[in-house]
Order: C-alpha cells, then structure tokens, then sequence
C-alpha cells in the first residue's frame, strides 16, 4: 500500500489525539479514499513498549470515521492502560494498520491449519462458541513460531493454549502498516 496512505493517516490520528488532549492540531481530511469503508487497527507506542491498541476487524464505516474512533480508543479506552496524558504524547509513538478483507481459512485439522499460516504476513483471527481474539501480523515479530502464535491467541481469547475444536475457525488478513518515525 501507499506510503501516501501512512502520510495522511498518521496525522488524523495524531491531531485526533492530540486535539482530545488539548493541543489544537489540524491534519488534512479531503482525501477521496478516506470516505470508503475502512479497517484500520492504531497502535501506540512508546519506546517501543506497547501503549495501546484498539482497532476493526471488518470496515463497517469511512476509513476517515475508523481512524480517528480507533486512535482515541487506543489512547484513552484501551482498559489495559490508564489514559494517555499530555505528558505523554510527544514520546508517543503512532502505527496504523489499514486492513484488508478477511478470508476464513480451510483445514482439517490445527497442524494444517498451522502449516497454512503465513508468519510475518498473515494476522488471525480466532474463533469457538463466544470466544474470539486477533493477532496482526506484527505479533509475528514476538511470536515467530506458528504453534507458539497460535497458543497465545488461543489464551488471548480466553482458552487453554492446547485447546482445539473440529468447530474452530479461523480467519486471515493482510495489513498496510504504517509507523509514525517512518513515514515524516
């Protein structure tokens, strides 16, 4: 995907945020692409430690509408963290991750399924009964291993790492990512 992509929706987070915080910014919005659907995942950061991440599996509104809902989420709802403070923000570092549609997966059994998975390319999404949980394709970057990523989605979602199930699903999508130091 477009680097042009990354340049426009880093400032709609980041104004988004910043804005919330109460440092006025403004950041360009007239871009045609924004107003179709989009999913799209913000992560923060800082020093490279996670600092919140909350996003959309699936585009159920304008991208422009997705982006900015998720970068304040991820700043101020993501309830593994306490809210971001204006301290904060210039050490904030911000990722976008716009999605691409989701594929459900086809296989007999986990290994095949593992062995279809993609490291480093493929984000997942896990699903049993009420319990489901993603990975982006990031997470490959701690978990590089397929068995290993795949027992901490499981856990993620609430389930044993040894769990499986003839029912389980799963779905696969590829990102566009963008980081905030990267694209300036």
């Amino acid at each position: 995907m477009s680097t042009d992509k990354g340049r426009t929706l880093i400032p709609i987070a980041r104004s988004t945020i910043s804005n919330a915080l109460g440092r006025d910014m403004q950041a360009s919005e007239d871009a045609i692409w924004l107003k179709e659907p989009g999913a799209c995942f913000v992560t923060l950061t800082q020093n490279h430690d996670l600092r919140g991440c909350i996003g959309s599996l699936e585009a159920h509104r304008p991208l422009l509408e997705d982006a900015k809902a998720n970068a304040y989420a991820a700043a101020f709802r993501d309830t593994r963290f306490s809210p971001l403070t204006l301290g904060e923000l210039d050490y904030t570092e911000i990722e976008i991750s716009l999605l691409s549609p989701m594929r459900a997966m086809t296989f007999s059994d986990e290994p095949n399924a593992l062995e279809q998975l993609r490291p480093g390319i493929d984000g997942v999404v896990f699903e049993y009964g009420r319990y489901r949980s993603t990975f982006l394709p990031q997470v490959w970057e701690q978990l590089p291993e397929p068995v290993i990523f795949m027992g901490h989605l499981k856990h993620k979602a609430g389930l044993p790492v040894d769990f499986w199930a003839p029912d389980v699903r799963l779905l696969r999508y590829t990102v566009g990512k963008w980081k905030e130091s990267e694209v300036k």
